[in-house]
């Protein structure tokens, strides 16, 4: 049985000892029934270390850093893009998004919109538990929410704007993937963006718009779709 992975925001030194955090005391004490001497898995953008508990009670855990099992990594290329939605289908696409590698996700409002805000804390919490389910290193940066014609008037002219757009009848092309630079993939609203909205799209010059489908996909459906065929055609 695999060792428990717990995500560890602070610097990892070896043969040194650290107290956690509530949280984590909490779920190793009381929920995991962790004993002492037993190992944990930490790990952070600079990797992952074996450490082995050295002091338990059920409001104090204290462990011991071993040593390094998996090193740093270069952190994904894609970003993920995505009109802000419900709550349970928001939380899918955290979750999703999260296992399917992207560096960072922007929340956005778009003239179809019905929700405004996100719980950052919440989302936070998501994305840091994929990344320990997922065997990754890196949670994906969320960033603050912003209206979709400031993020298409923030676009770098280096990066690339994969647009998932249902009225597009071309496929998605390898070659469009197959370099280096950066890529936004975009997934509108339920409702899909307006024509105006998707005028202003279109017109920015690194966009690439293909079809995910011919069929009308929910927009947690056309996130996890959309993500999949770029990592896919990108590692061919």
């Amino acid at each position: 049985m695999s060792n428990i992975r717990l995500y560890y925001p602070n610097s990892i030194v070896e043969n040194t000892t650290s107290l956690l955090s509530k949280e984590h005391t909490h779920y190793l004490a009381n929920v995991m029934r962790s004993k002492r001497g037993s190992n944990i898995n930490f790990f952070n953008k600079e990797g992952e270390w074996i450490s082995e508990i050295v002091f338990l009670e059920k409001d104090r855990v204290e462990v011991k850093f071993l040593n390094r099992v998996k090193e740093s990594i270069k952190s994904s290329n894609i970003e993920l893009a995505i009109c802000l939605v419900k709550k349970n289908p928001m939380e899918i696409i955290l979750q999703k998004a999260t296992e399917l590698g992207v560096a960072k996700i922007i929340p956005i409002i778009s003239e179809r919109t019905e929700v405004k805000e996100l719980n950052l804390e919440r989302a936070n919490k998501i994305v840091i538990e994929a990344t320990e389910q997922s065997n990754q290193l890196r949670p994906p940066e969320i960033s603050k929410i912003i209206k979709l014609k400031d993020f298409l008037d923030n676009l770098n002219d280096a990066n690339k704007l994969f647009f998932a757009d249902i009225n597009c009848k071309e496929k998605l092309k390898k070659e469009d993937i197959k370099d280096d630079a950066l890529k936004a993939v975009l997934v509108g609203p339920e409702g899909d963006f307006s024509p105006a909205e998707r005028k202003m799209i279109l017109e920015n010059s690194n966009t690439i718009s293909f079809s995910l489908s011919k069929n009308i996909l929910r927009t947690e459906t056309a996130t996890i779709s959309a993500l999949s065929l770029i990592n896919y055609s990108y590692d061919l």
